[in-house]
Formats: C-alpha cells, sequence, structure tokens
C-alpha cells in the first residue's frame, strides 16, 4: 500500500535533485519521513483512520513492509532525506510474518477482515517471474511537486533495464497512477474491498538498452 504520499506535478518537474543509497543506519530518520509523508495516504488512513495510531503503528508498518531494503542496501533517499524509495530486490520479499501480526494488533476487528482481503489482494498481482518490488515510496509533503519522486524513480529503473528486469507496485491515488505511468508502469487492475479507497497494481516492463560492449 503505497505511493500515494508521492504528488509530482505533470510538467516542469526538476528530476535532478541527488540520490544515494541508504543503509541501516539510515533507517530511523528514513522512517520518520516515509511516516509523516503517509500522513494522507488515503489507503493507510483506510486501515488506520485513528491519527494517533496511525503514527504509532505506521513506523512498524514500514519495517515489516520495506524495511529489508535497508539491510541488502536498496533503499534509496535524496539529500536532506526529503524523500525515500525503499526497493526489495529479486528474491527479497517484505516481512509477512511480522506484517501479519501487525495488522492483527492494530486494525479495528471490524476492519480486520477487509484489510486482510486488500493485503492478499496486492499479493495475488505480483509477477511470478524475478522483478524488483516498491513497496514504498514518499515525499516529504513540503517537497511534493517538485520532482523528488521521480528523481528516486529514474535512479532504480535504470538498474532494472540494465538488468532487463521489470518493476511492480501499487499506486493508491489518480495522480500517483499518472506520475508511475509517465515512468513506463501500466495499470494491471483496480482493488477495491469493502470501503476502502482504490488501489491500482502496476508493473513496468524494462526498456532497451543499448548492447554491452
Amino acid at each position: 500500500m503505497r505511493h500515494a504520499t508521492v504528488r509530482e506535478a505533470i510538467q516542469g518537474n526538476d528530476t535532478t535533485a541527488p540520490v544515494r543509497t541508504a543503509g541501516p543506519a539510515d533507517a530511523g530518520e528514513c522512517v520518520r519521513l516515509l511516516t509523516r509523508a503517509f500522513v494522507g495516504d488515503p489507503p493507510s488512513r483506510w486501515v488506520w483512520p485513528d491519527a494517533i495510531r496511525f503514527l504509532d503503528v505506521f513506523p512498524r508498518f514500514v519495517r515489516a513492509f520495506g524495511g529489508r531494503a535497508f539491510d541488502v542496501r536498496t533503499a534509496h533517499c535524496t539529500a536532506g532525506c526529503s524523500g525515500v524509495a525503499l526497493w526489495l530486490p529479486p528474491g527479497v520479499t517484505p516481512d509477512h510474518e511480522a506484517l501479519m501480526a501487525l495488522l492483527e494488533e492494530s486494525v479495528h476487528d471490524r476492519m480486520k477482515g477487509a484489510a486482510l482481503s486488500m493485503f492478499e489482494q496486492m499479493d495475488r498481482h505480483h509477477p511470478k517471474e524475478a522483478h524488483w518490488h516498491l513497496p514504498l515510496i514518499g515525499v516529504d509533503p513540503l517537497r511534493q511537486g517538485k520532482g523528488v519522486g521521480s528523481a528516486l524513480l529514474a535512479h532504480a529503473l535504470k538498474r532494472c533495464d540494465e538488468e532487463r528486469l521489470p518493476a511492480y507496485l501499487e499506486a493508491t491515488s489518480p495522480s500517483n497512477v499518472r506520475l508511475y505511468e509517465r515512468h513506463g508502469f501500466e495499470p494491471l487492475a483496480t482493488i477495491q474491498v469493502a470501503d476502502s479507497p482504490p488501489v491500482v497494481p502496476m508493473l513496468r516492463r524494462p526498456l532497451r538498452t543499448s548492447a554491452r560492449a
């Protein structure tokens, strides 16, 4: 459930923001940034509508859903940690056990079945072939619309193209669907459970790269 926090202008973005690898020592700052960025994310707030509960639970959700990116050094951030993207390479998955335990513990009983169903449906759309997975990407609310999200995407997608591997994510707002389409992603379906906001799984096939020497 991710990406509703990255809102980019369709034109005129500055995508030159420098991007670097974020390791375990950067995890705390990156998790705090993602929590700030996702305060207004529709599906996240559907799962955790209470603001205090959200602020308590979401940092743990980030670590369960995408935190392994810090360990394998496929997490990226921009200067000043204005934007963060947690990518999982082929063979690395979210911590499903921790994720399910967190949902069982933190989601209100009346929402639990629907929330679990949403995650199950999201999981069914993951490619069966080797791929890069983007569980979470977020931009500081004060820096949204300035190309930070586009810079993070371009940085990782270059590697996907070099390795000739697809990339997969889920978009959680119409504006983000448009952003990801600009970067070559295509919608696969629309997931909606009960009164949830829609979630759109998206896949990007690698672009052809020049032949290697």
